[in-house]
């Protein structure tokens, strides 16, 4: 493990998670916050660069790598540091979109990667199509060990994450009249629909975990009468949540089988993921917060993250980061910066501890 150039205290910490808060950086936008990393990083003596997709990567020891998203979904939420109420009284309390989501993640692991001096990443798209995360992994050689950045609670683990089928279905009929029998386009969406969806169903009972079953769920749904009023024309965004028991493969199959009538164009697909909690990463992150005098919890997670992608690179990994992920894209979206401060300390503790067993 190489000695970091220069330390950064807790208030320089915070005063960069105030900043990255209050540019906006939504899917797309993201090139303000990527420079205002480069600049923390060569300010603390570290080479930084952003690459041609608009990732900021720092290099260094690879024993780990660090990395989480810059980009957050839509939404003005005015940033302010307020004080806690209830159990965070006395304690302050950052608002802002991305504070959470995972702006709280990506500048704890910018501090922790400068206090260490292993290897970080920040990547664009993730809240769309995860192209940073997919860019870093066709780029550059499987690092010892990843450590992505989400919220999961300053004592919490994340092992694993459903994975993701989205497509458009189209389907197109000739118009007539609405007293006719036969099917228009848009029934042949909705017939399709509920065919896919029963085709993935699962048939165990209501108490099986969300996380172990297929979530099928339209997105959006647009249908009617063409402009020259000759055909009707149908089109529904849909997507699926795989879990690890299932591949995309599968639910891609069972939902083209039941097609009748139209078409789906399957525009994105990421493999569930699952990892063990015996891995290094997740047994040095249980004895980390154990030292911090907390209890780990072990997550698993409903949605799609960019870990679903690093395990290509077949190393160790778990996803971790401060704050509620109840609040991710919420309109009171906010981050405790106690937890934040703790969630530094673990990460330390974690990278330190795996770059001395490497």
């Amino acid at each position: 493990m190489s000695e970091a150039v220069t330390g950064v205290s807790e208030n320089e910490a915070r005063e960069l998670l105030v900043d990255l808060v209050e540019i906006p950086s939504p899917t797309g936008g993201e090139a303000a916050c990527a420079e205002r990393l480069v600049e923390f990083f060569e300010d603390h003596g570290r080479e930084a660069f952003v690459d041609e997709v608009g990732n900021v990567r720092a290099p260094a020891d690879d024993s780990v790598l660090l990395t989480s998203h810059i980009d957050t979904v839509p939404g003005d939420i005015p940033v302010r540091v307020e004080a806690g109420e209830g159990e965070r009284a006395g304690n302050e309390v950052l608002w802002g979109r991305g504070s959470v989501d995972a702006t709280g993640s990506l500048v704890g692991m910018a501090v922790a990667a400068v206090r260490t001096g292993v290897s970080f990443a920040g990547v664009v798209g993730e809240e769309v199509d995860s192209s940073g995360a997919r860019h870093l992994v066709e780029t550059r050689g499987a690092p010892d060990t990843v450590i992505n950045g989400e919220p999961s609670g300053w004592n919490g683990i994340t092992l694993g994450y459903r994975g993701l089928l989205a497509g458009t279905y189209v389907a197109t009929s000739e118009s007539g009249h609405t007293s006719r029998p036969a099917n228009s386009a848009i029934e042949d969406a909705i017939d399709w629909w509920e065919r896919a969806r029963n085709a993935v169903a699962d048939d165990r009972d209501e108490w099986t975990p969300v996380f172990e079953r297929v979530t099928p769920k339209p997105i959006e749904v647009h249908g009617g009468t063409s402009d020259d009023g000759l055909s009707v024309e149908a089109t529904m965004d849909v997507q699926f949540r795989v879990p690890p028991s299932l591949t995309v493969e599968e639910v891609r199959e069972a939902a083209d089988g039941e097609l009748d009538g139209g078409t789906v164009r399957w525009y994105d697909d990421v493999p569930p993921v699952m990892t063990t909690p015996r891995n290094p990463v997740a047994r040095a992150f249980r004895g980390a917060i154990r030292r911090a005098d907390g209890e780990p919890r072990l997550l698993r997670k409903t949605g799609t993250s960019d870990m679903n992608i690093y395990d290509a690179w077949g190393c160790p990994m778990a996803t971790y980061g401060p704050g509620d992920s109840d609040l991710d894209h919420a309109p009171d979206e906010r981050l405790a910066l106690d937890e934040f401060d703790r969630s530094i300390t673990v990460l330390e503790d974690v990278a330190e501890r795996l770059g001395d067993s490497a």
